[in-house]
């Protein structure tokens, strides 16, 4: 009994989460120790943790394996690969600290009205433009940890950090709109 239940927890999925999870720390040191190549071992080491993001919730989708397991380590996964590499960024002065300030704000403050939206049975699902928020964030992180070794992508990656805040201030206020019910 006790096997099945572990078994049903540790789907595909939510290996996929708990290895996204894992590599996090892996990804916070490979950038923040100065070693030949260690932006780029970095920045596929966070393509990998992202695309495990995308993978684990389509198979979870597709193949009915969506558990409470994995709607709670889901989006805690996610913000803790995107702030602490944001965090990092940001020590190493490759990024405004405000950007830290309104990503990780509006993380918590989405994150607050689910709770309180799942307290009167709610489920707060993502939209569109969360999903967008995410790939902006994601391009962002990326173009900024390959812009070290290679400048020609600082250009770019500029752009990215607008597009990305503009991305997660329109998604914040997008959600506060939806479900202001929760919050009046």
């Amino acid at each position: 009994m006790h096997t099945d239940a572990v078994t049903r927890h540790l789907t595909i999925p939510n290996q996929l989460t708990i290895l996204r999870i894992l590599l996090v720390p892996v990804i916070g040191a490979v950038l923040a120790i100065d070693f030949t190549d260690h932006y780029q071992i970095g920045a596929v080491a966070y393509v990998t943790a992202a695309a495990t993001d995308t993978l684990d919730g389509r198979i979870a989708r597709s193949r009915n394996l969506v558990t409470e397991l994995g709607k709670f380590l889901d989006p805690l996964a996610d913000k803790l690969l995107v702030i602490t590499v944001l965090v990092i960024l940001a020590t190493q002065s490759l990024l405004p600290s405000w950007v830290v300030v309104v990503v990780a704000a509006r993380e918590f403050l989405i994150t607050g009205l689910r709770s309180v939206a799942a307290g009167q049975g709610v489920v707060v699902s993502s939209t569109q433009l969360g999903k967008s928020k995410a790939f902006s964030q994601n391009c962002m992180i990326l173009l900024i940890i390959l812009a070290q070794p290679y400048p020609w992508l600082e250009l770019p990656a500029v752009v990215f950090i607008w597009i990305a805040v503009i991305a997660t201030v329109t998604s914040g206020l997008d959600y506060l709109w939806r479900y202001r019910r929760f919050i009046s």
